[in-house]
């Protein structure tokens, strides 16, 4: 099987990206998700790379079951707990009790979160070495 980390990785990035054009266009709950889905496909892409392959959607979990070799720091653990926030509810108006997801995301929700997820791409891409 072909080896295909560097396809995730830069799928996070482009996913990165439109975090931040989501956010440019006050889309904030899309610039959370779009962020939470960055650093997922970079935590797949390095699990990729050692072999490995990812399941579920959760960043925290996904950091955790990176192998011994690379040691999560606390912060990016951190980061990973925050981002696992917007997998669901920036999406499905069911995730709050009236509204709609768009009703309850602000700015500094979006700015948070893209943070986070530039964190994590940070130390992901160190690990490859790209």
């Amino acid at each position: 099987m072909t080896e295909r980390s560097r396809d995730w990785f830069a799928q996070a990035e482009r996913d990165l990206r439109h975090a931040r054009n989501a956010l440019d266009d006050q889309d904030h709950e899309w610039a959370c998700f779009a962020a939470q889905q960055a650093a997922e496909k970079a935590v797949k892409a390095l699990l990729l790379r050692r072999g490995l392959e990812g399941w579920g959607h959760s960043v925290s979990q996904l950091l955790a079951s990176l192998p011994p070799q690379d040691t999560v720091p606390p912060d990016i653990r951190e980061s990973g707990l925050m981002l696992d926030r917007y997998y669901i509810i920036t999406r499905y108006p069911n995730g709050f009790a009236q509204g709609a997801p768009g009703d309850y995301f602000l700015h500094k929700d979006a700015i948070e979160a893209i943070d986070h997820a530039s964190r994590v791409l940070e130390f992901v891409r160190g690990r490859l070495g790209l």
